[in-house]
This record gives C-alpha cells, structure tokens and sequence, in this order.
C-alpha cells in the first residue's frame, strides 16, 4: 500500500471512491467495512499484508495484532467470536494446518459474532513448501468457501462473509491465491457498517464441545450444509453468464477471469462459492449445454464433486493438478478439450540464461552460521524462514526441512535413532521458535537429546516483510511491549548449555559451536544479529578490495554474498574478487575470511 494511501485508507470520505487495491488490501478494507472489532494472524505469504493493512485503519474501529502462530490467531478471533463481536483470522494455505484443530471444533459450535477466515494458498509454490488447496478443509470442516477473483470481489464477498457467517452460524473462509492477493486492480470502496450489539451466548451445549453435545451440534453442522446447499442455488454469488451452448465452463477465482479472456463466447457458471456445491443449480446448468468443462486451480474438488452428482463433466484431464494456471495455461487446457487451435509457440530464442541461484542478502548475519556449520560438518535439520536458502551452494549446509517448528523435533529422532555419527544441530529463527519451536525444546529436554539447537535471532520475521513478534518489544501498530529474551526463555525450559555469540566474530561462532557440540545432551547457542533489511537497513562503510594483494584464493565467495563478484584481475589461472559499494553493508565477514588481509573499509 503507498504512504498516500496508508494516510487516508481508514477516511469515511472514501466511501464511493476508486482505488487500486491489491486483493489482500482490498480483503482487509472489507473486514473494516464489515465493522470487525478483533483480527488476528501470523505473518505467511501471500497473506501477510492483510492483518498489515488492517493495521492502518483506526484502533477505536477495529484491534489488530500479531500472534505467534497460526493457532494462536484462529483462538483469539474465535474468543472474539465468544463475545459477540465481529472477528478475522488470516493466514497462508500451510498455516491451516497449525489452526485446523480449532477449526474443526468450532465449525461445530458455530459463531455469534461472525467469523471469517482468509485463506490465501499458493498455486506455484511461490514462497511455499507444498501448494496444497484449501476447498479441501472447508469440505472437511463443512464450511462455506467463498472465492474472489478480482480485488472489488475481494471486498465485497469478504464484507459479505460476516453476513453468511451470522445467518447459517458458521465460520466462513474466503479463499484466496498469490496472484489475487499481489495483483492490483481497481475498487470502489464502501463505508464502515457498525452491526448490533451481541452478548456472550450462555449456552454450554453449544459452546462446549464434550462429546455429548459434540454428537448434538454433528447433527446441526449436517442441518447447516443443506440449508447453505438451498440458499446457494439462488444466490447472485453463483451466476450464469450466457454464451455458446456447445460447451459450458464452470470455473472460479482467478481461472475464471483467464476463461473469459481466452473464450469471452462461451457459456461460464462463475462460482463465487466452491463449497457446498450448488446441486440444483449445476444440474440446471448441465442440462443447457453440450458439454460440461471444469477448470480450476490446484485439486479437482468441483469436478470430482459434479461426478458424484451424476453430472457428465471433464476438467483435470486437460488441465493440471499442479502449478499456477494463466490464460496460456487455460488456453492449452482448452485446446487439449478440442475446443480452441493449440497455440503457435514462438521460435526460442537464441541465448544461455545466466545462472542466479537465490542468496542471502549482502550482510546478512545467517551467511556466517551456516559456513561454520557446514565446516564443522554437521548433520543440520532446518526450518522455515530466509535460512533455508542455505540449502544452495555456496553455503549448502542444510540437511532437511519439514515445516514451521520441525528442526528441533527432526533432530531429536536422528539423536534416538542412533546412526548418526555426525554431530546433530537443528537451525531455527527467532520467530519459528516463537511459532512452534518451544514444544519441541522441551521435548528435546525431557528425552535427554544429544542434540544443539541454533537459535538465530535476527529481531524480526524477516522472510515474510519485517513484521514484529514478541521477541522485538512491539506490536503489530508499532506500540511498544514486552520483551522476550530467549537466554532466559530457553534457561526456564530446563537448558543447561545455552550461549550466545555475535553473528559477525566469525572465529568466536566457530569455537561456540564446537562445544555446543561436545556437550552431552541439549545445548543452545544463540547468533545474536539484526536483520540488515528490516526494520531498517543497515549500512555502514562499505568494503573493498585491494587488487594488488589478492591471491584470489576466493575465500570470501563462500560467504555467498551478493555484493562480492569477480574482478577483472586474476592470479595463477584465478579470478580475483571485487565488492560493490552499493550493495556492501559493511559487516567485515568477507575481511575475517580473507587470508591475506586484502579486505578492508574504503578510506
């Protein structure tokens, strides 16, 4: 969002008026017309800058904040849901999965203040470790799914899913992808509604989910889909667009505006909900067309649900279950159909691309563990965050990675299996601990592991933006708020060996981690760096080279840092190095590293 429009995003004056919204902007502007009090989340691409934009809009409206993981954030809007009020919850596709337990519980209780939950998956695998579709919890939960594809849509079905929540008594998620939630596109925005004072609901049947009222609510979830099945058959939200009666597309999302640029004259039923499905509508539908084609991203859920209703229809067989779909992906699928002449592939042209493996930032205080670990020769399970890059050369020193809070626990069971016979560390950021990697601290501790953890602090959530966590003092609006400091975080969950070095020494990290290592049972050493990026770029004097006493032994290249690249010099067959001021913070890594003192700061 521009500064501009951070300035005057909450302004009732805008009401009626037309901006460029990105589709997480625009999802964020329809909780705040909604008249939500409570939204929750943890940061996650693409998701991120929802809760980010909800945060610019007035705090006597609506209570933003950051939580610590995915879970956290469902039980704080669910708690808001409690008490009456209006509550939001976002998160990415694999973020469900640490909410999932809350969720399936309370699509049992129901809500009294509405809440919805937005979903943002990732076809593609942008910024992700799967690309797994989300319909597929709301069927498993039996709630509603309701899918934008434009960024007007966005608002305007995400304002709308606060009314669908509080009319069927459900949670309702509003499913969204990379694409829709980093494109921008124009949308009229409306004014902030203030629904009516609800109380807590005294009702521990409903609210309170032992299995005898657990077998009573099964009964209501089941009454609720069918009633969602009826309402849904006449909702504008899944409307017929006319066309060529030969073929008719059901579609949805973003695929649906693909469809309509690469075949504007065929018959289309644009799903603006994907679950429960609309039976009486789609037989309607089938029955006015030749042929029945299904396109959608990811999993085959509509098409595999039509099949089960009887209806002949045909979809994955001409389109992908993998990877990100575009018009030439849905023009492809559409010719595979024998419905439109396959493309004309233009000649290739004719050139080697330049190989760019992803690397950490110039400076970046992560660089140097991963060299002592990968010198050390250590058996590394990895996490979730910038670090995982260390999985490339030049540092390539990363063994596994599973998911948020995983390296801790992964470690542990390589220490009880008993065939390694290379120490065992396990690498995690300061905000992954914080999500879910205290658990499986305390498991490490219980068990007795021989194992180290490498906890690495760099102040912030870096990967997804720079936001806040409880590890750097301040909320989500920028207010201040305690502190936690892991030595003694770590110290109280029963830690023995635990230390912390300075990123940047190099000799002492070395020394550190050897014995960390040697210590029997769970040691912790804690790198101890802000991020260079967030929340404000570091830059100091930069460094350089002298060429002169450059023996090109190209030490410093396996920092991998960006702002180190050959020279035009050489020495016996070798390039010699140069850094580049502009990119260069500063940090002095590349000098401890170079063997004949020929790094050193400009004069």
């Amino acid at each position: 969002m521009t500064e501009a429009l951070r300035q005057t995003a909450a302004d009732p004056i805008l009401a009626g008026a037309a901006r460029p919204l990105t589709g997480n902007e625009a999802i964020a502007r329809g909780v705040w017309e909604a008249g939500a009090k409570v939204a929750a989340a943890y940061p996650g691409t693409p998701s991120t800058e929802i809760l980010e934009n909800i945060a610019t809009y007035p705090a006597s409206d609506i209570h933003a904040q950051w939580s610590t993981n995915e879970k956290t954030a469902m039980d704080v809007a669910i708690g808001a849901s409690f008490a009456g009020v209006r509550a939001f919850t976002a998160m990415k596709h694999v973020g469900l999965n640490v909410a999932a337990d809350a969720l399936m519980s309370f699509s049992y209780i129901g809500v009294n203040g509405g809440l919805v939950i937005a979903i943002c998956d990732d076809p593609g695998i942008h910024s992700s470790q799967n690309e797994q579709d989300s319909r597929i919890y709301a069927r498993f939960a039996q709630v509603p799914v309701l899918e934008p594809s434009d960024g007007q849509e966005a608002l305007e079905l995400t304002r709308l899913a606060f009314d669908i929540s509080e009319r069927f008594d459900t949670p309702v998620f509003v499913r969204s992808t990379t694409r829709l939630s980093h494109t921008r596109s124009t949308v009229v925005m409306g004014s902030r509604e203030e629904p009516a004072e609800r109380h807590f609901n005294e009702n521990p049947k409903k609210n309170v989910m032992i299995p005898a009222h657990a077998r009573m609510q099964h009964g209501v979830v089941l009454e609720r889909e069918r009633r969602l099945k009826d309402w849904l058959n006449d909702t504008p939200l899944n409307r017929v667009e006319p066309g060529d009666t030969r073929v008719g597309i059901i579609t949805s999302g973003i695929p649906y505006t693909y469809v309509k640029e690469v075949m504007p004259d065929a018959t289309v039923l644009k799903l603006g909900v994907t679950w429960p499905l609309p039976d009486r509508l789609l037989h309607d539908f089938a029955a006015s067309v030749d042929r029945v084609i299904v396109v959608e991203e990811l999993e085959p859920l509509i098409e595999d649900a039509l099949k089960a209703m009887g209806i002949p229809c045909e979809g994955k067989a001409f389109f992908p279950r993998a990877g990100e779909f575009s018009p030439e992906v849905v023009h492809d699928g559409l010719a595979r159909a024998g419905l439109m002449t396959p493309r004309v592939n233009a000649a290739p042209f004719e050139f080697a691309p330049m190989i760019r493996p992803p690397v950490l930032c110039a400076g970046c205080p992560h660089a140097a563990c991963y060299m002592a670990l990968r010198a050390l020769d250590a058996r590394v399970a990895g996490d979730i965050g910038c670090y995982t890059l260390a999985v490339v050369e030049p540092l390539k020193s990363i063994d596994t990675c599973v998911s948020m809070g995983s390296s801790i626990a992964n470690a542990v069971g390589m220490a009880k299996a008993g065939t390694e016979t290379k120490p065992i560390v396990a690498t995690i950021g300061d905000s992954t601990f914080l999500h879910s990697g205290i658990p499986p601290l305390i498991d490490a501790v219980y068990n007795g592991a021989d194992i180290t953890v490498f906890l690495l602090d760099n102040h912030i959530t870096a990967m997804t933006g720079g936001q806040d966590h409880p590890g750097t003092g301040k909320t989500l609006r920028g207010d201040p708020a305690p502190r936690i400091d892991f030595m003694e975080l770590v110290k109280s969950l029963g830690v023995k060996w635990v230390q912390k070095v300075d990123s940047y020494d190099t000799a002492s990290m070395q020394r550190t981690l050897r014995e960390a290592m040697a210590h029997k049972g769970v040691s912790v050493v804690i790198s101890d760096r802000p991020c260079v990026l967030d929340p404000v770029r570091i830059k100091g004097p930069a460094m350089e080279v002298e060429q002169e006493s450059c023996i090109a032994c190209q030490a410093c290249m396996n920092l991998g840092c960006p702002a180190i690249t050959w020279s035009e010099g050489w020495h016996e067959g070798r390039h010699k190095v140069r850094i580049d001021p502009e990119a260069c913070i500063g940090c002095s890594l590349c000098a401890q590293l170079c063997t004949t003192h020929s790094i050193r700061p400009i004069q």
